[in-house]
């Protein structure tokens, strides 16, 4: 099927599903979902259309055509600018779509016989509609990064596992994929990466009008604590709020995540200066630091903290792991009973880190894990459900009660923490109830 003819039926099913409304406030609830996809696939199927023909511009206004470069024959400087112009987007916008297209269209040699694209697996995402123009343009800049240092042979391994794993994915999510992958493809290259990101560190701090300013920047290894000590403090501030005997007292909190956030700064810097006061629980405050035995034994490879994306060095890990209120959990090696059984209510700290390991956070929506609390599947008390890892689920208060409030059901195949775990929607949301992965395993290269 060429391009434009899956271009035109993509617009014709959406042509179907609008039929005769006016406008979105006449669609239904069923219809908005349907509409929303058949835009997605219109939008996807454009962009195909939209990286051959940049790919296209660029072929034809290449240096050394000189003065018979389309684009300088159109008034244009460079291809960018011609297509920035068509299109009207940023100039950054239209070198994406240039990079994809030198990424993804075929290519010849110097005698014009033809050759596969530098990118296969991208251009066959592009073309069934899979992905977009940008989250393309995100693996090709990924995967031209690391070219060099992971060869050939492991960047089309990484081409064909990342194709395929970004499906149904946003950018936000994509992003926190390729940040493990360029851990997976370049691994002698975290260090490096964390030595100039801990030479970028900083914090300024001034006053105007009043108010006292803060801008800082910090890299993982510093910045994990902070993370972990302020994420702690609004979770136990919201826990307050819910135990709350009158919610709707005058003096009840109505702090915004913000101004949380601002007051537990200034909480932690008085109890530096020597304040008596006892300072709050820090509900799940520690910093989990996880890496391989084996790359804990060779000092290479990476790591990652909980609650953050950018994995760190072997050598930071273990920096870390010397350092007070910071867990170093070694994967691979002896680890604690993680399966209790009937034997205790709450999960243990030690199931709790296993939980993690495999969930990442929120299993369903992806909050950190310092925001979540360990649930059963099958209840400890009205079904008798075990205290173990396959009855065990991390999950924010909102994801918790939408999936009791609206009829999800969550399975969880395999054991242990490399087990995955599935939502299946209502019938009300897909009637085909078609399981969603939840967890870290949406964010793997490699199963």
């Amino acid at each position: 099927m060429s391009k434009l003819t899956a271009l035109h039926e993509a617009v014709s099913r959406l042509d179907a599903l609008w039929a005769d409304a006016d406008d979105s406030a006449e669609l239904s609830r069923a219809d908005l979902v349907s509409v929303t996809d058949a835009v997605a696939q219109v939008q996807r199927r454009l962009d195909a259309v939209q990286v051959d023909v940049a790919a296209g511009v660029a072929r034809e206004s290449r240096p050394e055509l000189g003065p018979d470069s389309l684009a300088k024959q159109q008034g244009y400087r460079t291809p960018g600018k011609m297509l920035a112009a068509a299109l009207g987007v940023s100039t950054g916008d239209a070198l994406r779509l240039i990079k994809v297209g030198a990424g993804a269209a075929p290519r010849t040699d110097l005698l014009g016989a033809k050759l596969p694209a530098k990118y296969p697996y991208v251009r066959e995402a592009l073309h069934a509609g899979a992905v977009s123009a940008q989250a393309a343009a995100m693996i090709i800049g990924l995967l031209d990064r690391c070219r060099v240092a992971a060869g050939a042979e492991r960047i089309a391994e990484g081409e064909k596992l990342l194709s395929e794993a970004a499906v149904g994915l946003g950018l936000d999510e994509l992003r926190k994929l390729l940040v493990r992958a360029e851990a997976w493809l370049d691994p002698d290259g975290v260090e490096p990466r964390d030595d100039e990101k801990r030479a970028q560190r900083s914090l300024t701090v001034f006053e105007r009008n009043g108010m006292i300013h803060f801008n800082g920047r910090l890299d993982a290894e510093s910045g994990a604590p902070v993370v972990a000590a302020l994420r702690g403090y609004v979770s136990a501030a919201f826990a307050a709020r819910k135990d709350a005997v009158d919610p709707d007292a005058p003096d009840a909190d109505r702090r915004t995540v913000a101004m949380i956030q601002a007051d537990a700064l200034s909480v932690f810097c008085s109890h530096m200066l020597g304040c008596t006061a006892k300072g709050p629980i820090l509900a799940g405050a520690t910093v989990v630091v996880r890496l391989n035995l084996d790359d804990l034994t060779s000092g290479t490879g990476s790591a990652t903290i909980d609650g953050l994306d950018q994995p760190i060095s072997a050598a930071a890990a273990r920096r870390m792991a010397a350092s007070g209120g910071v867990i170093p959990c070694v994967l691979g090696g002896e680890s604690e009973i993680l399966d209790w059984g009937r034997k205790k209510r709450f999960f243990t700290p030690a199931q709790r880190l296993a939980l993690v390991e495999r969930d990442g956070g929120c299993a369903m929506c992806g909050l950190p894990p310092q925001m979540t609390r360990a649930h059963h599947l099958r209840w400890w008390q009205r079904d008798a459900g075990p205290t173990d890892l396959s009855n065990g689920v991390l999950l924010c208060e909102t994801c918790h009660h939408r999936i009791h409030d609206n009829g999800w059901e969550v399975r969880i195949d395999g054991s242990g923490t490399s087990a995955r775990v599935w939502f299946i929607p209502p019938p009300g949301v897909d009637p085909a109830r078609t399981p969603r992965l939840g967890g870290r395993a949406r964010f793997d290269l490699v199963a």
